[in-house]
């Protein structure tokens, strides 16, 4: 099988990397960090006017149509730059659940407002201990068994938990499934909420990409300024050997997830074991790429003024977002050693 990317999703993505690059600077990133939401709204707005937010919803609700192998690449570049918006959840789970529910008034009223940034996803998952961005969420997708359901955020309590990004906002959410609320169950529901943790566990992996690949990034700078015993510290062949491997890891992760990204679009059999090789690949390239930057970085990494941690911290969030790197190597295993069926 050949695959490549075509050259209309090649301009999307580089049109998304200038705007982040301008709009989504450090200095945006860390601005947003005391304020009451963590998110800002003018750019939640300009990524609804380029398309990433209605990238995956249907052309009928006023979406561009995509799917995940145009997806993918996009979301390595918010990964590039630690957008804090919740585009994971919104743009790349939230949407898909809403489009696979059948012959829902209350799904397609809210899969109308995502593409022009008047409505917000917030998705709970089994997978995931918490709910990201429930706060600053127009509607909850639920999950309850093999029910999936649509909460308005004034239907749930909303509890703030810790979390080591202090761009990350998570929340324990309690809430009480209704009729009136319910988009899907039995059957349909385990489906939608199946493909739902393939998904975030792909989107996750992607952004992954990005972080990893700007971790090595921010260390190849700084390793061409700083100096010892006269010379750039990036002359020394062991600084060299460790960024050429990290390099080399994340290179090795890209294809891994790109094929996931395809298997999801097309719904292949090996979906669920390729989406978790890819994130396992992803995240453990992106946590070499952490420790490497900090090594390369030294004492100075730890430093709350450099912006090493913000991408630190981002690659050590989304490892655990969508399934720990340990349960998706459990769900490879069962697979590859146990000849278990793919789920």
């Amino acid at each position: 099988m050949q695959f490549s990317f075509s050259d209309e999703q090649r301009t999307f993505q580089a049109s998304m990397r200038t705007f982040l690059e301008h709009e989504c600077t450090p200095h945006h990133v860390r601005a947003l960090w005391d304020t009451d939401t963590g998110r800002s709204t003018e750019r939640w707005s300009r990524l609804a006017e380029l398309g990433l937010l209605g990238a995956l919803v249907p052309e009928r609700h006023g979406g561009l149509g995509m799917d995940e192998t145009d997806l993918v690449l996009l979301l390595e570049e918010t990964g590039r730059a630690a957008l804090p918006e919740p585009v994971l959840d919104t743009a790349a789970v939230g949407v898909p659940l809403l489009a696979g529910v059948e012959s829902s008034p209350l799904a397609d009223g809210w899969l109308r407002r995502v593409p022009e940034g008047a409505a917000i996803l917030a998705v709970g998952h089994r997978a995931n201990a918490f709910v990201a961005d429930a706060h600053v969420a127009d509607v909850l997708l639920m999950q309850h068994e093999d029910e999936l359901h649509a909460v308005p955020r004034a239907g749930a309590v909303l509890e703030r938990q810790p979390c080591n990004d202090p761009s990350r906002r998570l929340f324990r959410v309690t809430w009480s499934p209704a009729s009136d609320t319910r988009l899907a169950r039995g059957a349909s529901g385990r489906r939608l909420l199946t493909a739902a943790l393939d998904r975030g566990a792909l989107a996750a992996a992607a952004e992954l990409l990005g972080v990893g690949q700007q971790l090595v990034d921010l260390a190849v700078r700084y390793a061409t300024q700083r100096e010892q015993f006269g010379r750039p510290i990036g002359s020394f062949q062991a600084v060299k050997h460790m960024l050429a491997n990290v390099a080399v890891r994340l290179e090795f992760a890209r294809p891994v997830v790109y094929r996931a990204a395809f298997s999801v679009a097309r719904d292949i059999a090996t979906r669920a074991t390729d989406v978790s090789h890819a994130k396992v690949a992803a995240a453990e390239a992106a946590a070499q790429a952490a420790r490497v930057a900090l090594q390369v970085h030294g004492a100075m990494g730890y430093t709350w003024e450099v912006d090493l941690h913000i991408w630190m911290k981002r690659a050590w969030a989304l490892a655990l977002a969508w399934g720990s790197t340990a349960w998706h190597r459990d769900r490879v295993a069962r697979v590859v050693l146990d000849g278990a069926t793919d789920d």
